[in-house]
């Protein structure tokens, strides 16, 4: 009998991992990296996770008796510690979309750029205080090593990945690449279907299609990070975003907009053409500064034929780049480029990570510009507790940003509407089409008060008991 061991994402929304076990054969699902707080689970506050502490190895599991690793998407939560898995010495083949293939290198370098500044930060302080020095879980060399295992699949192919495994993709619709996995495994003379949802996509975004439908399995893992609520409309959303960018022409400053790279920020940008080739915005300039935004940027124009087909004007434009569909869009790259932005006194929309305002180019935009009573900051995603996002939200009155107490006057508009993940009604919809197979449904990838919800819906809805699985706990399929 086959097992399958939560080793992440249980009853918490980052560090997706699970091990499957089938006779001597191992396989990883996910290999992500804690991110935030900890989601406990009473979903009070926890410690802030970092590298250091919960996201430090060893794994708990014996990395040499791995067989193959799946990856269901190329966010850090899910792939974020694949580097470490090649740093301790895993060499076998890494599963993943041809897209998510395409989107690691530079998730994965910018990780490990991150990691070293990480440490040497640390280092100098530690080095204060007497203390040894730390470093970093992984650097360039083990992202070359990684990368090396990577074997992207297309959508739809059924390949044996082990002797009586079989692995196929299906789209998620949650960014580019985005995968359910759907995984055949023989035990025994016997086939049983495991179906992981990953990230399923937000049917209201733009350009990923919606999630493919799957109506059978005998083992569901389902994510639940909105599992308790639904999202507002998109419309209602579009038009509080409308409103925010006219009160910024009109009083005549900039605004500003933390960014998260994969998947947001081309929405963004799909939703200013719009409103630019209807005559509605106002600005006349504006800026992804991020060299990571960019690259995935460029990755996404690559892949048109993916994006949902519901606006052929946008599909045809985008058969060239994003600037021929939004001519008044300009990528900056350098540091010299970014720092001239800080020159602009008003009527730019200036989008620049990272999109909790912890770290990069968003906080000298916000240095140089939230004492400035016209400026109007987007928050277009969640923040988490103890972020320059979440006290910015709060409606912290002064802040401190690179050395300097900053007065907070700009206006703060906070967006709920742009998320990339399921609500709780599209999540119970995608799992109904399997409703008659009924199969084991284990809830992942939510805070506990979320799961809760959705387990109480499963049940008035479909009269389908819903587990919900404790870290560390192993189940036989």
């Amino acid at each position: 009998m086959s097992t399958l061991t939560f080793y992440g994402a249980a009853q918490r929304v980052t560090g997706s991992c699970y091990l499957i076990r089938s006779g001597q054969q191992q396989i990883l699902l996910e290999c992500g990296m804690l991110q935030g707080e900890n989601n406990n689970k009473k979903g009070g506050k926890g410690k802030k996770s970092t590298n250091k502490e919960e996201s430090a190895p060893p794994f708990p599991f014996s990395v040499s008796e791995i067989d193959a690793v799946i990856i269901s998407h190329a966010h850090l939560d899910h792939s974020g510690m694949l580097p470490l898995l090649a740093k301790q010495g895993y060499n076998g083949p890494i599963y993943m979309t041809l897209q998510t293939q395409a989107l690691l290198p530079t998730m994965h370098k910018d990780a490990a750029f991150l990691q070293q500044k990480d440490a040497e930060w640390e280092n100098k302080r530690r080095a204060r205080a007497g203390k040894r020095a730390i470093e970093p879980l992984y650097d360039m060399d083990d992202v070359e090593r990684e990368l090396a295992l990577c074997e992207g699949m297309a959508y739809g192919t059924v390949s044996e990945i082990l002797p009586g495994i079989r692995l196929c993709f299906r789209e998620a619709g949650h960014i580019l690449g985005s995968a359910i996995v759907e995984l055949w495994i023989e035990d025994k003379g016997e086939t049983r279907k495991l179906v992981f949802s990953g990230d399923l996509g937000n049917s209201q975004a733009p350009l990923m299609r919606d999630p493919a439908v799957i109506t059978e399995a005998d083992l569901l893992l389902l994510e639940s990070t909105y599992g308790n609520r639904d999202h507002q409309p998109l419309d209602q959303t579009l038009s509080e975003f409308s409103a925010a960018l006219d009160a910024a022409a009109q009083s005549g400053g900039n605004v500003l907009i933390p960014y998260f790279a994969v998947g947001r920020t081309q929405d963004l940008i799909y939703h200013l053409g719009q409103l630019y080739h209807s005559g509605q915005l106002k600005q006349n300039n504006i800026f992804i500064d991020s060299p990571m935004a960019t690259s995935i940027s460029e990755i996404y124009e690559q892949n048109t034929r993916l994006f949902n087909k519901d606006d052929p004007e946008f599909r045809e434009i985008m058969t060239h780049d994003w600037q021929q569909w939004l001519p008044i869009l300009r990528f900056t790259r350098s540091v010299e480029e970014s720092m001239a932005l800080n020159k602009i006194a008003g009527g730019a929309i200036i989008i620049a990570g990272s999109g909790m305002c912890h770290g990069g180019r968003i906080r000298h935009h916000l240095k140089y510009n939230l004492w400035r009573k016209n400026t109007h900051l987007i928050i277009v995603g969640f923040q988490a507790r103890g972020t320059l996002g979440r006290l910015l939200v709060d409606g912290v009155k002064k802040v401190k940003i690179l050395g300097s107490e900053i007065a907070v006057k700009a206006q703060v508009h906070t967006l709920g509407g742009f998320s990339a993940h399921a609500g709780q009604s599209q999540l119970l919809a995608w799992a109904g089409h399997m409703r008659k197979a009924m199969p084991r449904l284990y809830l992942v990838h939510g805070e506990s008060e979320s799961m809760l919800a959705l387990q109480k819906r499963f049940v008035e809805e479909y009269n389908w008991d819903a587990s919900i699985p404790t870290l560390g706990e192993v189940i036989h399929f």
